[in-house]
């Protein structure tokens, strides 16, 4: 009995570190889609260029059938493009890039395109709410009232709050070992 039962313990150890050691590493070519997800929340209001944010791979990256960098893995990605929104024509944008992934313990920087998104521009609208103000009366009342009205509904910024996934593209080849 005891030794079925050490014969099994032993199997599933076994089974549990065959995909460890799957995971061997190798070359992620230029061109690959690498997924992530924040673990914390990052804005236009606040975030500054520069500005590190923390997560990790939403799923695995699949070489040649070896699982080159691991769901679960570490990952570092930096404030790349940031404007917060203006009053009346300045939309807000937020970029992230990935800049490292580490894996069995290893820190990699990886080279990656930017992602993010940014919102249109609100010129036109905002031109429509002071023109139709100032046409309304010839006074400078509507005038001001019109320019309110665009400033009072024409500040949007982005956020990004933790669990938001995003998809980078690697720019160069990285070597994971």
């Amino acid at each position: 009995m005891k030794l079925r039962i050490r014969s099994v313990s032993i199997f599933l150890a076994l089974a549990m570190l065959l995909p460890a050691l799957a995971q061997a590493g190798g070359t992620v070519p230029l061109g690959t889609k690498i997924t992530v997800v924040t673990d914390q929340s990052v804005g236009s209001k606040t975030a500054r260029v520069g500005e590190t944010v923390t997560g990790s791979v939403a799923q695995d990256v699949i070489l040649e059938g070896k699982v080159v960098i691991p769901k679960g893995a570490p990952v570092k990605l930096t404030v790349s493009s940031v404007q917060a929104s203006g009053r009346l024509s300045t939309p807000a944008k937020l970029y992230l890039r990935l800049r490292t992934v580490t894996v069995g313990g290893k820190t990699y920087t990886v080279a990656t395109s930017s992602a993010g998104r940014a919102l249109g521009g609100k010129g036109k609208r905002d031109a429509g709410f002071i023109g139709g103000g100032a046409a309304g009366g010839a006074i400078i009342g509507a005038l001001a009232a019109g320019t309110a009205g665009a400033a009072a509904t024409g500040k949007k910024d982005i956020e990004f709050p933790a669990e938001t996934k995003l998809s980078f593209t690697t720019r160069a080849a990285v070597t994971i070992n």
